[in-house]
């Protein structure tokens, strides 16, 4: 049975097609959950809310934006990002802001980071990055996205998606090129000049 057929069966609120969309799915989400999150208890409720989205909103699924595959993986991804900026923040909450807690009475302070600015240049050129990608054939696109998003090797990728590694990377190195000459006017490649 395909990755679509399960998910037109969810749809249909049946719940072991879910259980097989789990049986195919649940190692390499977790496996990618845990990569970003590192801990385990948290990759654990990134999955499980991924997997409540798969079973409340199957019909989110384009397929013509790829594989079920990857965009299970891209949910995962999305989620486990999202949970761990939101430990970070709670721990940031939770820390003492003056030196009232501390033993030696020594001032705490925040740590230099990225200023606004800095932010607001990754948003700018993360949509462009987005736009670039939204260009790319499908199957260029899943490749990149399950290897760069999901930190798949290419050999992983061939797997997950059912083609031979050639073509895997065929569809990488081409997708690179195109992403190459999509946002060189836009974005400062490292180690190259202009």
């Amino acid at each position: 049975m395909t990755d679509a057929t399960l998910l037109e069966r969810i749809g249909r609120r049946e719940t072991e097609a879910l259980a097989q969309l789990y049986d195919r799915f649940g190692r390499p989400a977790y496996s990618l959950a845990r990569r970003i999150c590192v801990d385990e208890g948290l990759a654990e409720d990134v999955v499980q809310e991924a997997f409540l989205v798969v079973w409340r909103e199957p019909a989110r699924f384009d397929p013509t934006r790829g594989a079920v595959s990857s965009w299970l993986l891209t949910l995962v991804h999305h989620r486990a990002v999202d949970a761990v900026r939101r430990e970070a923040t709670r721990r940031r909450r939770t820390v003492a802001a003056d030196g009232a807690d501390r033993p030696d009475g020594a001032e705490w302070r925040v740590p230099a980071g990225p200023g606004a600015d800095q932010a607001a240049l990754g948003a700018v050129i993360a949509g462009q990055v987005r736009e670039a990608l939204a260009e790319l054939p499908a199957e260029q696109r899943e490749a990149l996205a399950l290897a760069y998003f999901g930190g798949y090797t290419q050999r992983e990728v061939a797997s997950l998606v059912g083609v031979p590694l050639g073509t895997v990377k065929s569809r990488m190195f081409s997708g690179t090129q195109k992403l190459r000459a999509l946002l060189g006017p836009h974005v400062e490649v490292e180690g190259e000049e202009r």
